[in-house]
């Protein structure tokens, strides 16, 4: 097996560099920033909540509340389940378009969606 020479140090580092510089765009580009959050409750929509508006949300099953979602700063957070597991609470707030949290117990999908359509199609008059 053959050492490693100054050429190929010197290759490694060049992509590290780049993995690191393509990493801290992607981190600091980030997405679009979400305009409201869908909540789905076994695939059916369970309700529309618009992100600039402060509130607790419980999710209701069969009459039984089993989430509670807490919207605020722009932001949506699990606070709390009954699930077993507790996985959808400890997902970090989503705010950004098309990021979500999951209850997979539940069946319980959060998803950040972006501004609503404006109504007009390609062809305006």
């Amino acid at each position: 097996m053959r050492k490693l020479g100054k050429r190929d140090v010197m290759l490694m580092m060049v992509l590290l560099f780049f993995c690191f510089a393509a990493f801290l765009i992607r981190k600091l580009a980030g997405g679009t920033e979400g305009a409201y959050v869908l909540v789905t409750v076994d695939g059916e929509i369970f309700g529309e909540y618009p992100l600039c508006e402060e509130r607790e949300i419980p999710i209701k099953i069969a009459g039984e509340t089993v989430n509670r979602l807490k919207i605020g700063g722009g932001a949506a957070d699990m606070i709390w389940a009954d699930c077993p597991d507790k996985l959808c609470v400890r997902q970090k707030p989503v705010s950004k378009e098309n990021e979500t949290i999951v209850c997979l117990p539940h069946r319980v999908v959060i998803t950040v969606e972006g501004a609503a359509e404006n109504g007009f199609d390609s062809i305006a008059r």
